[in-house]
């Protein structure tokens, strides 16, 4: 009996210790939506491209302009549905949204993502468009792998399956469109899937 006790007890330590070093608010329902938003642009852009009227796609073009405003949009419009329901998550789970697990989180997902978006506007600037699509998706998937240790394993997952993806893509250059798609389109739609069911209907 006494090691029943206290094995139930080392369990509830680790559970609070978990609890207390992992921002556990993240929401699946955001990643479904981000996953849509992103077939919508990646179907946008795909017409934009069909449709140029230009020769050559350039930085000055109107048609890269258009694209770049769309992925924008994209960026703009998951970030705060992303926002959104992590507050209306933590507020069901009773959870700050702004504490020190939250703040781990951001600053392991940034750095290397930051780094990539940089890496890859270097990459327009110098004219290697066909790297831009693999390198958002690698650098994207080191995000998740760097900030999972502080949220929910599964975002671990995910930022294995961009990096493969990532990989296949400088592989099979001209398809970066495609990997792009199933990146952060199909694959957020899948985890964020897997997530809502998971943990979001607890």
């Amino acid at each position: 009996m006494d090691t029943q006790n206290y094995l139930q007890d080392l369990k509830e330590i680790k559970d609070l210790m978990n609890k207390s070093s992992q921002f556990i608010s993240l929401s699946g329902l955001s990643g479904i939506l981000a996953g849509i938003y992103a077939l919508i642009g990646a179907v946008v852009a795909y017409y934009l491209i069909e449709n140029h009227d230009e020769y050559y796609i350039t930085l000055e073009s109107s048609t890269f302009k258009l694209i770049l405003l769309t992925a924008a949009l994209v960026l703009v419009a998951s970030l705060l549905t992303a926002y959104l329901c992590t507050i209306n998550k933590a507020k069901k789970v009773g959870e700050k949204v702004w504490n020190a697990s939250s703040r781990r989180l951001l600053i392991n997902f940034f750095i290397p993502l930051v780094t990539g978006g940089i890496f890859a506007i270097l990459l327009l600037k110098n004219g290697y468009y066909g790297l831009v699509a693999p390198i958002t998706l690698l650098f994207y998937g080191l995000a998740c792998v760097n900030a999972s240790k502080y949220t929910l394993r599964d975002v671990r997952y995910l930022g294995i399956t961009e990096i493969i993806l990532g990989l296949l893509a400088v592989e099979f250059s001209g398809y970066g469109l495609y990997f792009w798609v199933l990146g952060f389109g199909i694959c957020h739609i899948v985890y964020g899937t897997v997530m809502h069911f998971k943990y979001d209907r607890k």
